[in-house]
């Protein structure tokens, strides 16, 4: 792959889903993109480019170099701190915050193949706070695989290697060598395709009371960041709460969330109404 037909991938992926092709990862997505090139019987990486740009089908193939190019790599449970947080400290705050309308929504921006949606609804059931209220997790990812996989909703051990036994028991069903999450956490789940660049699109996620967007903006610079952010801000209700992997930090790319300090993590809110931002 040529510098000029990296930079004219790039830019196409960029300008689709936020997405940087570092040049010193070029042989990864060289690699990983060769597979489409034969079966297009399209001779270089500029042809591939001019393929996504101009053929009636280049939408399409878009998404598959994304699903190509984009890693999906993720377990329940993951960052145990930030979820002691969640559940010790935000849900009580939410179940009282909430309490009027008896209704909560969270949604997990980038979820990949579903273990985050499931461990929040796991730890919604678990906590005794929200029976009889409307409670919903929403899962979202740019990868149309993924989500099918979500939606299936069947696992290996590896993926419940940070899920206690008592966890484990009480809340999956073996499935032979697999494991699934019951009926009662499924019920809470729903999943849809999302490119968090697309802003029009977003505003059909509706109103969120905790966006989780954990280690997926890592992946965009800071323009890609602000925009996505824009996003979050408008979507989250007053008083909302932003959580982001535990190596990402608002700090330079916007003033609109507050910082707020918890016992085990530090996490972002929404300001309430009528509140300055900060």
């Amino acid at each position: 792959m040529r510098p000029e037909e990296l930079r004219e991938l790039g830019e196409l992926l960029y300008d689709h889903c936020g997405i940087r092709l570092q040049a010193e990862l070029s042989y990864v997505f060289e690699r990983r993109l060769q597979p489409r090139l034969q079966l297009l019987a399209l001779p270089s990486f500029g042809a591939y480019a001019r393929y996504l740009r101009h053929h009636p089908e280049g939408s399409a193939e878009l998404e598959a170099a994304v699903e190509l190019l984009t890693t999906n790599e993720t377990y329940f449970f993951r960052e145990p701190n930030q979820l002691r947080a969640f559940s010790d400290e935000l849900l009580p705050s939410l179940s009282q915050e909430r309490a009027a309308e008896r209704r909560l929504r969270i949604w997990s921006a980038g979820c990949s193949t579903g273990e985050e949606c499931y461990t929040i609804a796991i730890l919604l059931l678990r906590s005794g706070l929200f029976g009889g209220w409307q409670t919903e997790v929403f899962g979202s990812d740019i990868s149309r695989r993924v989500i099918a996989s979500a939606r299936r909703a069947e696992y290996s051990a590896s993926a419940l290697r940070a899920t206690d036994d008592e966890l484990r028991r009480i809340y999956f069903e073996t499935r032979g060598a697999r494991f699934a999450p019951r009926e009662a956490v499924r019920a809470l789940v729903s999943f849809g395709r999302q490119n968090l660049l697309e802003a029009p699109g977003l505003r059909g996620v509706g109103q969120m009371d905790v966006i989780f967007c954990r280690n997926v903006m890592i992946y965009f610079d800071l323009a890609a960041r602000r925009r996505v952010l824009e996003s979050f801000l408008e979507l989250l209700a007053p008083g909302g709460y932003l959580l982001l992997g535990h190596s990402e930090s608002l700090i330079n790319v916007t003033a609109d969330f507050e910082l707020v300090h918890l016992r085990n993590d530090v996490v972002y809110r929404k300001p309430a109404r009528g509140k300055a931002s900060p």
